[in-house]
């Protein structure tokens, strides 16, 4: 049977979250997939640089609306809505997170700076949260305590995301960290744009790991044992990014210096964190890998 649209975006990607559906049943790893491959084609379009930012938009506003005919019962135009549509109403996923998720893609395309940090955990909530919001009603998973769960795991991810990938972003003109924290450690942009390591960018990096390490123990707090095993591909993404987070720490955050690059792990590193994650599952005494 030939690949699906949204196997092939999924596979392409290489991605963390991907990695980690090879722990799902069938039918809850095909609605990841769809899912996943529904983010990753909106980022992708937020993302392309050579496309205008006015044609951006319009696209953008395209899969708004047929995201909404998905969950509504319409008739998508786009192949993944159509792939998706099925999953959004056996898992019952509410437009408002999409419309969430789309709103952030949008606030995006122009910008590049954040205030303060209010301004950057709104990015965060927009970014990961709203997606794992969405994932832990495919797991089977509800109540205040598992979007509590959701919200601070998906903030925690994103936060180190962002650690990792200021280099990259710089590149392309974005500096993720909030401007009020670089002004406090004394970090000029100019540093940032010429891969220049200081200790006021180490103390920054510092406070946003801090940051994260919060929102994993909060994360931590509001996981629950008797879901855990329905949990267990946010698991492994919890124990990946953890990870993650302690080599950048070994680093002390350098992501500028020649020789150190970006900070990454190899498909079977992640693989092997999967696999562990899901045999400490099926113990008695599991207690996630981070926070």
């Amino acid at each position: 049977m030939p690949a699906s649209q949204g196997q092939l975006v999924t596979a392409k990607s290489g991605s963390n979250l991907a990695a980690a559906f090879f722990l799902l049943p069938k039918a809850k790893r095909q609605a990841m997939v769809a899912l996943y491959a529904f983010c990753r084609a909106v980022d992708d379009v937020a993302d392309d640089e050579a496309v205008p930012l006015a044609k951006r938009a319009g696209m953008l506003q395209q899969w708004r609306d047929d995201i909404r005919r998905a969950c509504e019962w319409g008739e998508p135009h786009f192949e993944l809505c159509r792939e998706l549509r099925p999953f959004i109403r056996q898992f019952d996923l509410p437009i408002q997170l999409f419309e969430e998720l789309l709103d952030g893609m949008e606030a995006d395309l122009e910008k590049t700076r954040y205030t303060d940090f209010n301004e950057l955990k709104l990015y965060c909530h927009r970014a990961a949260s709203v997606v794992g919001l969405l994932s832990i009603r495919i797991f089977g998973c509800a109540g205040d305590q598992a979007e509590r769960y959701a919200e601070n795991l998906g903030q925690a991810l994103q936060l180190t995301n962002i650690l990792r990938d200021v280099a990259e972003d710089a590149k392309r003109g974005r500096i993720s960290l909030p401007q009020s924290m670089l002004e406090k450690h004394g970090v000029a942009e100019e540093d940032i744009y010429s891969n220049r390591y200081t200790t006021g960018y180490a103390n920054a990096a510092q406070e946003i790991a801090e940051r994260a390490w919060a929102h994993y123990r909060l994360a931590r707090e509001s996981f629950q044992a008797e879901q855990g095993r329905q949990l267990v591909a946010s698991e492994a993404m919890g124990a990946i990014y953890w990870c993650l987070l302690g080599r950048l720490r070994a680093n002390e955050y350098d992501v500028f210096s020649p020789g150190v690059g970006r900070v990454k792990m190899s498909r079977l590193a992640k693989l092997g964190i999967g696999l562990k994650t899901w045999l400490r599952l099926r113990g008695k005494s599991y207690t996630p890998a981070y926070g």
